[in-house]
């Protein structure tokens, strides 16, 4: 939803200074990073104010705590820190830059790979020494704060306080677990979305035609176009890092279009024939399940790949594991459907592309898991008897008892409470009279269903007893 970007361990921003203005490209020229003279495409197409900026409405609306931040408005007309949490490429440096460029301040960006609590104080005590003097406020970027120790953080803390910089910090993980408490509530916690495959596709689109950018030297045709949003997963960086590759691809070529063979040849990647909306998108899904139905867990896992090559929503995948867990496993191993479920909860917290290892656990437990679909069939059986209008009254003894007036229409009577039964099963009619007797779940001798024959065999003769309604 965003057209934010930079890569979280950016090392191409000068680390103190606001980013000057970048010279347009020359006809002809791509500027590239290995050029020497001209920095690399994401850099040169970051934007420079709020208003170039496309998306992240949930963070840029008016007079919310970002914009006014970003547009000068400092002490308690707005936050004096301000915590981002995103997935890399969403924008967490270029907001950052954005807010240093506003009412003359000063930027200074540390990496918490590198910086160690001497660097913090550094910045602290510089930044203190030129509010007093000049009345000018020190922006601190510091990337991945999660990794700072505690008492790296805890140097932080006198500069928020008093307002001696304005922090802004970005991290991929969970703030609330990785960030110290009196930080946290001493700054404003932003989420920042991954962008999806629409503004990602603006974004190449801006890039082509921006003076900045490409300058309108290269066209992308739609394949190209569409493998390159794939090969970004939501990384607006990476994106505009494999088009300028693409761009000079096709250039050294002496063509102005960027094709897919472009694409493929540039990144050293070949291109996943998979279209979301498409066969594609049907075909190998169905393939994938249909492997781990068969129990051919190399099938899967190949199946699996394809589409995390292709960019598939990794949240669409969980979900299609979840469902295999029940409809093709369920109680053949009960466990199937808790690993799918996990799985799908994981990838959420976690994203990509380390989410990929947890579909991959997830997709081999499944693959490898004894089968059965006993459940699923029972339930259809038990569909197809309602849709054919049987189904007659609830049986009066189960019904509810508890309204006034229940008891005197005999709801409740003669019903058994099984707990007080032994083993807690009781002689007694559950089905309505028309369906009394009907078998519906048929358990398979594979997996832990196994032993369930036996069992339900033994339940059903206790709960019938030779019992007929009265």
């Amino acid at each position: 939803m965003a057209d934010l970007f930079s890569d979280d361990n950016d090392s191409d921003n000068d680390t103190v200074g606001p980013p000057s203005a970048l010279n347009p490209v020359r006809p002809g020229s791509l500027g590239h990073a290995g050029s020497g003279d001209r920095p690399p495409l994401a850099v040169r197409m970051r934007p420079r104010a709020l208003d170039e900026l496309v998306g992240q409405e949930h963070l840029l609306g008016p007079g919310s705590p970002l914009r006014r931040l970003a547009e000068g408005a400092d002490g308690l007309a707005g936050p004096a820190s301000v915590i981002l949490w995103g997935p890399p490429g969403a924008g967490k440096t270029t907001l950052a830059h954005v807010v240093s460029n506003t009412g003359g301040r000063r930027f200074v960006e540390l990496s918490a790979v590198t910086a160690g609590v001497k660097d913090v104080r550094r910045v602290m005590e510089e930044a203190r020494e030129l509010r007093d003097k000049s009345e000018t406020r020190t922006v601190l970027f510091l990337d991945e704060i999660h990794r700072f120790t505690k008492s790296q953080q805890d140097g932080l803390l006198p500069g928020v306080e008093n307002r001696w910089v304005i922090l802004v910090a970005a991290t991929t993980e969970n703030p609330s677990f990785s960030v110290i408490s009196p930080l946290l509530s001493r700054s404003l916690l932003l989420t920042l979305r991954q962008l999806d495959d629409e503004d990602i596709a603006r974004l190449l689109q801006r890039a082509v035609a921006d003076e900045r950018g490409l300058n309108g030297t290269v066209t992308l045709t739609d394949g190209a176009t569409q493998d390159l949003v794939r090969l970004s997963a939501g990384d607006a960086r990476r994106a505009l890092t494999s088009l300028e590759a693409a761009a000079g691809s096709a250039l050294s070529k002496d063509q102005t279009e960027i094709t897919s063979e472009d694409v493929e040849q540039a990144v050293d990647k070949a291109m996943v024939r998979y279209d979301r909306e498409g066969d594609q998108h049907y075909d190998i899904t169905s393939a994938l399940i249909k492997s781990i139905r068969g129990s051919d867990v190399d099938a899967a896992l190949h199946y699996l790949a394809r589409m995390v090559e292709a960019g598939e929503d990794p949240k669409f995948i969980a979900r299609r594991l979840m469902i295999a867990a029940s409809e093709e496993i369920a109680m053949a191993d009960p466990t199937a459907l808790q690993v799918a479920v996990a799985a799908a909860q994981a990838v959420q917290m976690i994203g990509m592309p380390e989410g990929r290892i947890i579909l991959a656990q997830a997709t081999v437990h499944l693959a490898m898991a004894p089968k059965s679909n006993a459940s699923y069939m029972a339930l259809n059986a038990a569909m197809q008897d309602v849709r054919a209008g049987l189904g007659g009254p609830v049986p009066a003894d189960l019904r509810d008892a508890h309204y006034t007036g229940a008891k005197k229409l005999g709801h409740g009577r003669g019903y058994k409470y099984a707990h007080d039964h032994p083993h807690g099963v009781v002689s007694q009619q559950y089905l309505p009279d028309d369906l009394a007797g009907r078998e519906y779940y048929v358990p398979t001798d594979r997996g832990a269903e196994r032993g369930m024959a036996e069992r339900l065999s033994r339940l059903r003769a206790v709960l019938r007893g030779g019992l007929k309604r009265r």
